[in-house]
């Protein structure tokens, strides 16, 4: 690993080692994908990797390419103590909103570890229910805390995958392009096609 590497990456544990030090051990990074699009999922997911963890190239999904994202999901889940992913329909966001669908899917993300953690941190969500374990929000965590970044990308590519397998479904969208987000083409294509299944009739009602 480059120097310039493995510094970028010892900043980005330096809130994971403080809490280590005050004696969290287990320690799980949850973050979340797919609040903002149009269609399909959100997806939460939660990992607790080893104090030793260094895997070349983790950051905020947003920063990863997609290639590089998919050769990432699999090292953080080989090398996780555990992990934990919940996917939230849009019939569900539909029905309780976007924010209380994330906050059901971090409660179903800790229930779904199959080791307790000492400590949650999580990118700046309040007033969650994270089943009697402790919690920290840390706004921008996905580029502040080494495990919420693997959290991040183990959502991204979660999520990324079910929106490919949509696109067999529903072609006509372009899902496995812009997986659901709001792209001119895709409200485009909701303007020619309406609505399917997968959309989230609470947020495309203003182009119906």
């Amino acid at each position: 690993m480059k120097e310039k590497e493995l510094e970028r990456l010892t900043n980005l544990k330096m809130i994971e080692k403080d809490l280590s030090v005050k004696g969290f051990k287990n320690i799980c990074g949850i973050d979340e994908a797919g609040r903002g699009p149009l269609a399909g999922p959100v997806v939460v997911a939660g990992v607790i990797m080893p104090q030793n963890s260094m895997i070349e190239g983790v950051n905020d999904s947003k920063k990863v390419s997609e290639k590089k994202r998919e050769l990432l999901y699999d090292k953080i889940l080989q090398e996780a103590i555990s992990y934990s992913v919940a996917i939230i329909g849009q019939d569900i966001i539909d029905d309780i909103n976007i924010l209380n669908a994330t906050k059901q899917g971090v409660t179903s993300v800790v229930k779904g570890l199959d080791v307790r953690p000492d400590l949650i941190i999580i990118d700046a969500l309040e007033h969650v229910d994270t089943n009697g374990v402790p919690y920290e929000a840390i706004v921008k965590g996905d580029a502040k805390c080494y495990s919420i970044a693997a959290a991040s990308i183990v959502a991204k590519v979660t999520r990324d995958r079910i929106m490919r397998e949509w696109d067999d479904v529903y072609p006509e969208y372009g899902f496995a392009q812009h997986k659901g987000y709001g792209t001119a083409k895709h409200i485009s294509a909701i303007k020619e096609y309406g609505l399917c299944p997968i959309h989230r009739r609470s947020f495309t009602k203003n182009f119906m």
